[in-house]
């Protein structure tokens, strides 16, 4: 997905960015939220 459909013309976004990061998004899987970048997880 390029970078530009992330954002809106505001440039907010309604994915959660990761907090260890910072600068990467988690991937929602439902029963938790992933970072693919340093692999940290929330479980709902």
């Amino acid at each position: 997905m390029p970078r530009h459909e992330l954002y809106d013309d505001d440039g907010s976004t309604e994915r959660e960015q990761c907090p260890r990061c910072g600068d990467a998004f988690l991937a929602d899987h439902g029963d938790r939220k992933h970072c693919g970048k340093c692999s940290y997880t929330e479980w709902e």
